[in-house]
């Protein structure tokens, strides 16, 4: 099961000096989901995910199973 809360701080971890409203702006996504996701009070739909892990390039698996995915896997399964 996720952890809402670790998967918050991952997101205000990448996001880094962006601002919300920045993210926001560059992915579609409102201002106070974001905010909400960040905090640990909502996880993102499955949509949001993956516009989160394509803007801040990480994987899905990175960004909310904190589990490290390698390159080589990736064109495995996608070859």
């Amino acid at each position: 099961m996720l952890d809402v809360t670790k998967v918050g701080k991952r997101l205000r971890k990448l996001r880094g000096e962006r601002t919300i409203q920045k993210v926001s702006n560059d992915t579609g996504l409102g201002v106070s989901a974001l905010t909400m996701y960040e905090l640990g009070k909502r996880m993102p739909r499955d949509e949001a995910k993956v516009v989160l892990s394509k803007y801040y390039n990480v994987t899905i698996d990175e960004l909310f199973f904190n589990k490290k995915v390698s390159r080589n896997e990736i064109k495995r399964e996608a070859g």
